[in-house]
């Protein structure tokens, strides 16, 4: 049946990202429906390791429209975003509808905007706003076909664990995971682990087994990482982050090396040397510096060893790019992430080589107008932060595209059904 009402704007993915933008869209009176494929908000956060806390500070990481608690202290540990993101959801009124996964984005053709929105619990019908275009079809879980007046992809930066395909490796007589899978260090303890992958989350886990129990922690090191404190006498290192993000490159890596040399110890002679390129000239490239919460200690007091990185295995053995074989009882491969989007969008040319979405925050591709991207980057400055600002500068940039006034706040409270069960409110 046709509605008054406009179509929904659809947000896929229920993190933080998908989160700030349904509520900053709501804020300007534009409906917004999150989809989420998990059974609840925040499900990324929930299968982080239980060690995680978040490297940015609390203040700097709350989402748009709800401050963070100051119980939850200054480095706000994983469980405790979690329920933040319950609480955020709850506070904003967010429609949000979990179990459903949306599979493939299309255009939708001009036809649809005067249709019924097409398919099983899809949509509302509606026209179009002047100059909104045809719209977007969603193909989800169940046969359902969801029709949208614009969508926003928040999928997440970390989204399809990436295991490098090693020669031999499924020849590995011993254990291996990938470090989407790690909660604790209690199923190593008494074991020799290999840790792969000197980034923020192979170091911290490299040091969770060491304190937790295991036997022997090596870690696997291909290119050096930068390592900064996460605090400096009470100056966090997400601020200077903010400050030097819009610096020429080569200003940040001098001052970067020179904040290094006084800050962090030299710690080329347990193996793991100070990089050679430059910090920012690092990030630019993705990589960013790792926060010391427990590795330069590690490393000095050997509880954690670098060695060199894994080019193959061998039965039991594991051979590393010195020659050198080793024989580990685990091998966890903190090897990162790819964003996974391929299935989904792939088809609408708006990725580029690397997989990543051409456009981000409030620009949308030309060649797929309506179509957004949000947490995608990874940021010196912090992702939570990122996305908060992302947040309002597309909802900003939907609502002028969309037509929708101020005035609408207020009928966004009476907006129809979206033909799909939302979640009840967390407790």
């Amino acid at each position: 049946m046709s509605s008054t009402q406009p179509r929904p704007v659809y947000v896929i993915g229920a993190g933080p990202g998908g989160l700030a933008v349904a509520a900053a869209l709501r804020a300007r009176g534009v409906r917004a429906v999150v989809v989420e494929k998990s059974d609840g908000v925040g499900a990324s956060w929930r299968g982080h390791y239980a060690r995680l806390h978040l490297h940015t500070t609390r203040r700097l990481s709350a989402l748009p429209g709800l401050a963070m608690p100051r119980r939850f202290g200054r480095w706000v540990s994983r469980d405790d975003v979690v329920r933040y993101l319950e609480k955020y959801a709850e506070f904003h009124e967010l429609e949000l509808v979990t179990g459903v996964e949306v599979t493939r984005i299309e255009r939708a053709p001009a036809a649809a905007d005067a249709g019924d929105g097409g398919g099983d619990g899809g949509g509302d019908g509606g026209g179009a706003a002047a100059g909104e275009g045809p719209g977007w079809l969603l193909h989800a879980s169940g046969g359902r076909v969801l029709a949208g007046r614009a969508v926003v992809v928040a999928t997440g930066f970390n989204h399809t664990p990436r295991l490098p395909d090693w020669p031999g490796r499924d020849t590995y007589t011993g254990a291996l995971a990938h470090a989407s899978a790690y909660r604790d260090p209690k199923p190593y303890e008494g074991r020799d682990v290999l840790v792969v992958g000197a980034g923020n989350t192979g170091a911290e886990i490299a040091v969770d087994l060491a304190e937790g129990g295991a036997a022997r922690v090596r870690l696997a090191v291909r290119t050096a990482p930068h390592i900064v404190r996460r605090s400096t006498a009470g100056w966090p290192a997400q601020r200077t982050g903010i400050l030097v993000r819009r610096l020429p490159v080569r200003l940040v890596d001098r001052l970067g090396a020179l904040t290094a040399k006084v800050s962090v110890p030299d710690l080329t002679a347990y193996g793991l040397p100070r990089p050679e390129s430059g910090l920012y000239s690092r990030v630019r490239q993705g990589a960013i510096p790792v926060q010391d919460v427990g590795l330069i200690a590690a490393v000095r007091a050997g509880t954690v060893e670098p060695v060199a990185a894994v080019e193959a295995f061998d039965g039991a053995e594991v051979v590393l790019a010195d020659g050198s074989r080793i024989t580990p009882d685990a091998v966890v491969a903190a090897t990162g992430y790819r964003r996974g989007l391929e299935g989904l969008i792939g088809h609408l040319d708006v990725l580029d080589e690397r997989g990543r979405p051409l456009a981000h925050g409030r620009r949308t591709p030309a060649q797929a107008p309506g179509l957004y991207f949000t947490g995608f980057t990874n940021p010196i400055s912090g992702m939570f932060r990122e996305m908060a600002l992302d947040a309002e500068k597309i909802a900003k940039a939907l609502a002028r595209r969309l037509g929708v006034r101020a005035e609408a706040r207020r009928a966004a409270a009476h907006l129809p059904d979206t033909g799909l069960r939302p979640v009840d409110p967390p407790a």
